[in-house]
């Protein structure tokens, strides 16, 4: 285990970066600097760099420094994530992936890369907004997964301690069936529905814990409980498609 240092207030990258690093064929990808070289990005570069030092067999530190890194990020993004700023690290992954797919992508293929091939599947999304006009079916590619969690208990125990409810990863996973209802406000009043038609080979989850009103932010403490280990989504793939995705069922999971 290699740590990474904190470079005032720069977790929400450090704990992005630990969870990539454990991701087997994007690790491997970037071990090898000839697989990238003909990239023009520095970011890509420094990341390649950064996931050398984390894997290097002779590194004697307990830690390394993702300085340099950071600097490639600060730039990239426009310092929208810079040293000294807290982010949240949902926000910055999915900056980060997408744009060293962008980075990355084939020259003769313009679509694909190491990242798509680990974490991209697909959603198809039903859409009704009234019953006069039926339903809009798309279908959505992915990089992760937001789900919603149960809103917390208003009041406290006898005790007078704050109730923190727990969940099973099943349930809340179970709006992506096919048949349970999501009621969206924006930008319109809708029903929607979201049928997970293709997983990828590394599953991003992420649960969306925080609420923004005028006034302040709110967190909600409800603990999700999920197997470490075979975790299985079969019951999350329609039918028909169980026996065409064999291979796709059981992704590892971050």
């Amino acid at each position: 285990m290699v740590g990474l240092n904190n470079i005032k207030e720069t977790d929400f990258v450090n704990v992005t970066i630990q969870s990539l690093m454990r991701v087997t064929p994007l690790r491997n990808i970037f071990l090898i600097p000839e697989n990238y070289a003909d990239s023009k990005s520095v970011l890509v570069h420094r990341f390649g760099e950064l996931t050398r030092k984390i894997w290097h067999a002779r590194n004697f530190k307990g830690q390394v420094s993702p300085h340099e890194f950071l600097q490639a990020v600060m730039k990239a993004s426009k310092k929208r994530f810079r040293i000294g700023a807290q982010s949240d690290p949902v926000e910055f992954m999915s900056w980060l992936l997408n744009t060293l797919h962008t980075d990355l992508k084939s020259s003769r293929t313009k679509t694909s890369s190491i990242i798509h091939r680990c974490f991209q599947g697909e959603l198809e999304v039903v859409k009704e907004i009234n019953a006069k006009d039926g339903a809009e079916t798309s279908k959505m590619p992915f990089l992760m997964l937001g789900v919603d969690l149960p809103p917390p208990p208003l009041f406290k125990d006898v005790m007078e301690k704050n109730i923190i409810p727990q969940v099973p990863l099943f349930n809340i996973l179970k709006k992506f069936d096919g048949e349970s209802v999501t009621e969206v406000v924006r930008p319109r009043v809708a029903r929607m529905r979201y049928r997970v038609t293709r997983l990828p080979q590394y599953l991003i989850l992420h649960m969306r814990r925080f609420t923004k009103n005028n006034f302040f932010v709110e967190k909600n403490p409800t603990l999700v409980n999920f197997p470490v280990k075979n975790l299985e989504l079969k019951d999350y793939i329609p039918y028909h498609l169980k026996r065409e995705r064999k291979k796709e069922c059981v992704p590892s999971m971050i």
